[in-house]
């Protein structure tokens, strides 16, 4: 990935010193589960223990030659040991370290992830709270639909997102799985102890009956939660871009001291980032795709899905990272006018009451529901047609008049009604409120592992300037 859009913790779990050093990792508890079990001497264990280093400079220079990674990787560590190197992968195949190693980058880069989740999670949930009394209007096909609040659409995006975390942490901890199963996975050199002595010391899940491979089900699983969580960011980053239309003008993102819109048009605040956040979720479906493509592997495998997986593992979370850091940034700093708010609102002549007039017609006037359909639909377009509110057209048609009184439908557009549930739908952010969860644990005692969402609950850096994606 670019430097562009690489945070750089993440960018340092896909450095090749960390892939060799994750191989590296693999290559010594194997050693000390094989001295444990008798089959190496306990010298070359501690020969290879205080000696084994990564040198990716010297690896290069021996793949020139093996064109083979690993092959590369086992003889630099080896000439770095000494005599005793000689006992180095000793019954392993190349998947055996390089799917193990890949579980425990695939750990690292997911506390991360998890980690931005959270931070952009407290973000919505606490501006969901802030704006939960902001009246909007709600629209539907782009158009006039009926009152929302700003709180309730956050509100609904910070639902979303813990959505998104759940998917992404069983995704990740699936993936957090090794072998050390040989050449076809049949442990023809080392037995399923070795393995699991392993396993267990790396904190990963062993694959019950793998082949030469951890099956890619579980990376396709992955790459597939995280297009699922960049299309949740596209979509928020979306919502800003429209609401942010000059006929609209209802939000901005943030737009910083010194920061430029147009090289020629001084006036332009254009929403750069909700923009570049909506590109890159283009790619992240991208490598969902192509991790799709990795499963049906031939036989016990090929290796049409290593180099696939150079590009997108890394990224892929790398992307998130950066769009996950972004869009909290964007949150944050989310600029709100809720006097554009109210001006929409007023210019939709109140037609967005249409709905209860046609039910007050159907309960209060004992009109059939297609005769008051009809008068209603009637009266909205000629109101809509001739700019005049929606409430005096009906007021002065006789066929609505002789129905409703005029108290009656005042009512109809008290907008209050509406919006009465708002309190109650907001107070659900508290099973997954990160602050109340933290505040949870620290007087429980209990281990923090994220917001937990209650079963009972209803679904679950600084920015760029420039034009330039």
């Amino acid at each position: 990935m670019i430097r562009r859009y690489t945070r750089p913790e993440m960018g340092a779990v896909w450095s090749d010193e960390a892939r060799f050093a994750a191989m590296l990792r693999v290559e010594l508890a194997v050693a000390r589960a094989q001295a444990a079990a008798g089959s190496i001497p306990a010298e070359a264990l501690a020969a290879m223990e205080s000696r084994a280093a990564v040198d990716v400079d010297r690896i290069a220079e021996i793949e020139r030659t093996t064109d083979h990674d690993v092959i590369a990787f086992v003889s630099q560590v080896a000439e770095r040991i000494g005599p005793e190197g000689r006992y180095l992968h000793l019954g392993l195949t190349s998947s055996d370290v390089v799917d193990t190693g890949l579980a425990l980058q695939l750990r690292d880069a997911g506390a991360l992830l998890l980690r931005d989740v959270d931070a952009l999670l407290a973000v919505l949930v606490g501006r969901a709270r802030a704006e939960a009394s902001t009246v909007m209007m709600g629209r539907t096909h782009s158009v006039h639909a009926e009152p929302t609040t700003l709180g309730l659409k956050l509100a609904g995006w910070a639902f979303e997102v813990a959505r998104d975390r759940d998917r992404l942490a069983r995704a990740f901890e699936d993936a957090a799985t090794g072998k050390v199963s040989g050449p076809v996975g049949t442990y023809s050199h080392l037995g399923p102890g070795i393995e699991a002595v392993v396993l267990a010391e790396l904190g990963l899940a062993a694959d019950p009956v793998s082949t030469q491979i951890v099956q890619r089900d579980r990376h396709a699983a992955l790459l597939a939660a995280i297009a699922v969580t960049g299309g949740s960011l596209e979509r928020f980053a979306t919502e800003i871009r429209n609401l942010q239309h000059t006929e609209i003008g209802e939000l901005e993102e943030p737009f910083r001291t010194g920061q430029k819109g147009s090289s020629a048009m001084p006036h332009k605040r254009n929403p750069i980032t909700c923009e570049r956040i909506a590109g890159l979720a283009r790619l992240l479906r991208g490598y969902a795709g192509a991790a799709l493509e990795n499963q049906p592997l031939w036989h016990e495998r090929d290796i049409s899905h290593s180099s696939a997986e150079r590009v997108i593992l890394p990224d892929a979370t790398i992307l998130l990272d950066y769009m996950l850091a972004r869009m909290a940034d964007v949150v944050a700093g989310l600029v709100v006018r809720p006097e554009r708010m109210w001006e929409n609102i007023e210019r939709g002549l109140g037609l967005h009451a249409s709905s209860r007039v046609l039910v007050a017609l159907i309960e209060q006037g004992g009109m059939s529901r297609e005769e008051a359909y009809a008068i209603v639909q009637r009266d909205a377009m000629i109101a809509a047609d001739e700019r005049r509110p929606l409430q005096g057209v009906l007021a002065t048609d006789p066929s609505a008049a002789s129905r409703l009184t005029l108290a009656q439908l005042d009512a109809c557009f008290d907008d209050t009604v509406v919006l009465r549930h708002v309190p109650e739908m907001i107070a659900r952010l508290d099973a997954i409120d990160p602050a109340r969860h933290a505040r949870e644990v620290a007087r429980d005692g209990s281990p923090a592992a994220g917001p937990q969402r209650d079963p009972a609950a209803p679904g679950p850096g600084a920015s760029n300037g420039g034009e330039a994606g």
